[in-house]
C-alpha cells in the first residue's frame, strides 16, 4: 500500500434541499505533507465529532483501487482525489486483508487499524445524490479508519510497512459487512 493523496478540508455550509449543511467532507488532495495527530488530520475541518475524528477514527483512508467502480456509476462528476471524504487516498487498501488491530509505520506515523467508515447523509451532499448511500453500504468496499500511535507528517508516495498483524482479529470488510446486516441493508 502507498499513499497517492493526502487530502484535507475546509469546513464549508452549503445549501441542502432549503437547509443549510455544514460539512468538512469536501476535501480536495494538497501538495505538502499532512500532520497526523491524535485525534484528526492538522488543518482538516471535522463538522461532526460524533462520528469523525477522536481517537479511533483519527484519519480515513480509501482505496484509489475503488475510483474506477464509483466513476463508472457516476461517470458526471468531477472526480479528485478525496471525493469520499478521506484523507489518505491509498493504493492496493484492500479492506478483507485489513485486520482490526493491524499496525503500520508510513511517513513519521505509526497507525493502527480501527474500524470500516460508515456512509452518511454527507457522501450524498459531496456526490450532490443521496443514491451514493445506499450504494455505498451495498459494496463492501468502506475505507479504514486508523488510530494514531506516533504522530507525525505524512505524504504522497510514503508506502505502509506492516509492523503488527492480528490475523485473530475480524477484518474491516466482515465488520462492515456485519454492520450492513444489522442496519437491514
Amino acid at each position: 500500500m502507498k499513499i497517492v493523496a493526502t487530502n484535507i478540508g475546509e469546513r464549508k455550509e452549503i445549501d441542502w434541499k432549503g437547509k443549510t449543511v455544514t460539512t468538512g467532507i469536501f476535501k480536495f488532495p494538497v501538495e505538502t505533507p499532512i500532520f497526523l495527530d491524535v485525534e484528526k488530520v492538522k488543518d482538516d475541518a471535522i463538522c461532526n465529532r460524533e462520528h469523525h475524528g477522536g481517537i479511533d477514527q483519527a484519519v480515513y483512508a480509501y482505496s484509489e483501487n475503488h475510483y474506477a467502480y464509483w466513476k463508472e456509476l457516476h461517470p458526471n462528476l468531477d472526480w479528485k482525489y478525496g471525493m469520499f471524504g478521506e484523507n489518505l487516498t491509498v493504493s492496493d487498501l484492500d479492506e478483507s486483508q485489513l485486520h482490526v488491530g493491524d499496525t503500520f509505520k508510513v511517513g513519521e506515523v505509526i497507525i493502527e487499524v480501527t474500524k470500516p467508515r460508515q456512509p452518511c447523509m454527507k457522501l450524498g451532499v459531496r456526490f450532490n445524490d443521496m443514491k451514493i448511500v445506499k450504494q455505498f453500504w451495498q459494496q463492501n468496499i468502506p475505507g479504514v479508519y486508523f488510530k494514531i500511535l506516533q504522530t507525525g507528517f505524512v505524504k504522497t508516495g510514503d508506502k505502509f510497512e506492516q509492523i503488527k498483524s492480528c490475523p485473530q482479529n475480524p477484518t474491516i470488510a466482515k465488520v462492515y459487512s456485519e454492520k450492513r446486516t444489522k442496519k437491514g441493508m
